[in-house]
């Protein structure tokens, strides 16, 4: 299991790892050796996550979400396969932790009298300012 919260947590069995060959460091050895992850996790399908965080989750994650709404995390940082599975397993934790957080409702407010007042005199200011610019003498 993949613990995500206290009440949130995955079943690895949930999770697809595909090892492919990664671009970047590692010397002759990034040709030969396949040490990038390529993490998959079905959000669409999954019942380890409540809906609100499931559809807070397809909306962070943009274009990481194919149409099918699986998730793509791509970890080739490191020059071994298992430092980039810890890394891609840790942003998808990092993801789903965002998500888990609800976000406060914004309450409604009105501006006040003084600042209704405020806003009226710079605009005032602010338009003598440019009638004075306009009002040249050319004699």
């Amino acid at each position: 299991m993949l613990k995500i919260t206290d009440a949130i947590s995955i079943d690895e069995r949930e999770l697809q790892e595909r090892f492919v060959r990664a671009s970047g460091p590692g010397g002759q050895n990034v040709n030969k050796v396949s040490t990038a992850v390529e993490l998959r996790f079905d959000v669409g399908s999954t019942s380890s996550l409540p809906e609100g965080v499931r559809s807070r989750l397809c909306r962070l994650a943009g274009r990481r979400l194919s149409d099918d709404g699986i998730l793509v995390i791509r970890a080739d940082r490191f020059r071994t396969q298992e430092r980039n599975r810890e890394d891609a397993r840790e942003r998808l934790v990092g993801l789903i932790r965002q998500a888990a957080v609800v976000p406060k409702r914004r309450v409604k407010t009105k501006p006040t009298r003084a600042s209704r007042e405020r806003r009226r005199d710079d605009k005032k200011k602010r338009g003598r300012v440019k009638r004075l610019r306009g009002a040249r003498d050319l004699d």
